[in-house]
């Protein structure tokens, strides 16, 4: 009985320090500290704290070199650091992540999406609310282009929100728009979530990329209905522009040239994949090579604007790469107290139907949403949830995937999930990119009433993608059928 006690009060304990770790990592980044710090300084925090709690007999030697009670042998830690970064970088499916990066940063930084963004506004600007439509349907373009949500805000925001409020928008429905349409590039392919999601889950980006296509057509299509129906219930909010010019040939002229080229570039890198003639690998090289070829045709392309990219794309992936390392830090230690464990017993523990734990997943996953950025979450929930996933045994119809359909189809889930991260306060991502750009007089509390009606269509396009699985598994299934 003594030892049966003991082995409880351990286990208690375990529970204590992984609840701990996740407490103590919110807690830093509340405090400023940078997400990779604060992930390999908690971890490092706890795993003397698990040797000095779980095993206070040992020596100090052994506390710190020797295998404990915990199995941490502290060498050996600090030795896996270059096994972690090694098998990032050799990885080739992470291969990708700097060249979408790069294609997206290109388009940017040359001047291809303003000349869009310029002649779509032209286009739209007879109808009712058709600047908030032309700004939409740009973001579901730069979605497609580029993945990197940063630029596509702050581009958006620079150029839509001038223009709408000279022409008398209210400041909710201008800022929820280009909030929302500058998020949909984490969903639409090429996406670096989900290649991120690719490499912890073990799964085809091919399948991944095709699954979350429909998903995020769906998404944007109930963003432009919802703008449309806006326009016409309340057509003060948006009113037309006083000198909006009738549409001519010449109009629909200068839109088929800002359009097709950048259009012609994403049905090349996705075609590619689709239809198997390159790697999602290689398509992301051919990504940024056409990308490169539009900003020379484009006559935008010197040496400053190549700096600019090399520079931004450096940047952003050192630190994806800085994330992954510590992630993979946090997860270690994690699963060395039995986290993974815990969290699969707890999560399957809570309901008996299947489809109820999936819903209570992502539950938890769009709380976190308001504390972590959707980094954290891929690297360090996905991997713990996968277990439980699979133990699962749900059966969505997918014949001829690569990858388990009932992974693809959660991965989906969890990807529309995560769209609501960057439009949710306190950690809203998008909110504070396009406060960064926008004038003094609109403030955040404009913001964050702007963007609650899209937040209410995210949850209704997650239910639709949650009621028909099929959504995420026909279009790989036709695919590889072919």
């Amino acid at each position: 009985m003594e030892i049966l006690s003991l082995l409880g009060t351990v286990m208690d304990l375990n529970q204590w320090l992984v609840l701990g770790m996740f407490g103590g990592f919110i807690f830093m980044l509340f405090r400023g500290i940078p997400v990779a710090f604060a992930l390999v300084g908690i971890s490092l925090i706890f795993a003397l704290i698990g040797e000095i709690v779980l095993d206070p007999a040992r020596t100090l030697i052994n506390q710190y070199i020797e295998f404990s009670r915990t199995g941490i042998s502290y060498i050996k830690l600090f030795s896996n650091g270059g096994r972690f970064f090694g098998g990032i970088v050799k990885n080739p499916v992470l291969v990708a992540l700097p060249m979408f990066i790069f294609m997206g940063l290109m388009l940017d930084q040359s001047g291809v999406a303003q000349r869009m963004m310029k002649s779509m506004q032209v286009l739209f600007g007879a109808l009712k609310g058709g600047l908030a439509l032309a700004v939409m349907l740009i973001g579901i373009i730069l979605a497609a282009s580029t993945g990197v949500i940063g630029a596509s805000v702050v581009l958006l925001g620079v150029m839509g929100i001038p223009t709408m409020m000279a022409q008398g928008y209210d400041k909710p429905i201008a800022t929820g728009t280009i909030a929302a349409s500058g998020t949909l590039g984490i969903l639409i392919p090429p996406s670096i979530m989900l290649v991120i999601m690719s490499d912890q889950l073990a799964i085809s980006l091919g399948d991944l990329f095709m699954g979350a296509l429909f998903p995020g057509l769906i998404l944007g299509g109930l963003y432009i209905i919802f703008i449309i129906l806006y326009g016409l219930i309340n057509p003060k909010a948006m009113p037309l522009a006083a000198d909006h010019a009738p549409i001519s040939m010449k109009i629909v002229g200068d839109v088929a040239l800002s359009v097709v080229p950048p259009m012609a570039l994403i049905l090349l890198v996705l075609g590619s994949i689709f239809f198997g003639i390159a790697t999602p690998t290689e398509a992301s090289g051919l990504g940024a090579m056409g990308a490169t070829l539009l900003a020379f045709v484009s006559r935008n392309l010197d040496m400053q604007v190549f700096k600019v990219v090399m520079r931004q794309t450096l940047n952003t992936s050192g630190y994806i790469v800085g994330i992954f390392i510590a992630a993979n830090f946090f997860a270690f230690i994690l699963r060395r107290f039995g986290g993974d464990e815990i969290i699969e017993n707890l999560v399957k523990g809570s309901f008996e139907n299947p489809y109820m734990v999936i819903a209570f997943i992502l539950f938890i996953i769009f709380l976190l949403g308001f504390l972590l950025d959707w980094i954290e979450i891929t690297l360090i929930i996905m991997p713990l949830m996968l277990p439980v996933i699979l133990d699962l045994n749900i059966p969505v119809e997918g014949y001829g995937i690569v990858s388990d359909p009932s992974i693809v189809w959660f991965a989906i889930l969890v990807a529309v999930t995560l769209q609501t991260s960057f439009l949710t306060p306190p950690v809203g991502f998008a909110l504070f990119y396009l406060k960064g750009v926008c004038p003094p007089d609109i403030n955040l509390g404009h913001i964050y009433k702007g963007v609650v009606p899209f937040v209410l269509l995210q949850i209704l396009g997650l239910a639709i993608v949650f009621m028909f699985p099929e959504l995420t598994t026909w279009l790989p299934a036709v695919a590889y059928a072919n």
